[in-house]
């Protein structure tokens, strides 16, 4: 029993110590958007290198913050364009008013990981994916730039909740981190 203790004990102890270039590599197997993960988690020059996994978090989510932010500024110059149709106008005016929402919602999900509320983050994550589908539905098409844009923040919010999802479990994380995955 006691070898048992020590042996889960030393492998905690090791899944904690890893972190940086190291986990980021392990951590952005497990999301769909591999080398956006990798050069998400690798952008902030101060924190990455020391990361841990709630560190990777916030760093994503900051991330995502940024890119709803402009969004956000894009709606707000398409809107005040006179020549699109008054319907598009609206939808952007819906849009915009979405975005600003999911902004906050990423905002929340950080405060909330700061606070150690992994399962409040998860929430205000869905619930930022769920503006950005509204936003989505509100502009006809997909070619334009903000639903260009919005592609791009779907995928930042993706690469947050698994990480947020491995801050969770924590068994699973600690399966990533025995196993032999690399880039």
């Amino acid at each position: 029993m006691l070898v048992l203790c020590t042996i889960i004990l030393t492998h905690q102890t090791i899944a904690q110590e890893i972190k940086g270039k190291e986990l980021i590599k392990k951590v952005c197997t497990t999301t769909p958007n591999r080398d956006l993960c990798v050069d998400v988690l690798l952008s902030d020059p101060d924190r990455s290198p020391d990361a841990d996994l709630k560190d990777l978090a916030i760093i994503s989510l900051r991330v995502a913050a940024q890119n709803a932010s402009g969004i956000l500024t894009d709606a707000k110059r398409l809107i005040n364009d006179d020549n699109l149709n008054p319907d598009i106008q609206q939808g952007l005016a819906d849009c915009k008013a979405t975005i600003l929402d999911a902004e906050s919602q990423l905002e929340d999900t950080i405060a909330s990981l700061l606070d150690d509320s992994n399962t409040d983050a998860q929430v205000w994550l869905k619930a930022a994916l769920a503006a950005i589908d509204t936003c989505d539905a509100s502009i006809p098409g997909d070619d334009d730039i903000l639903s260009v844009k919005s592609v791009v923040l779907r995928k930042l919010c993706n690469i947050a909740i698994s990480i947020n999802s491995l801050l969770n479990k924590p068994n699973l994380l600690n399966k990533l981190l025995d196993s032999n995955l690399f880039l």
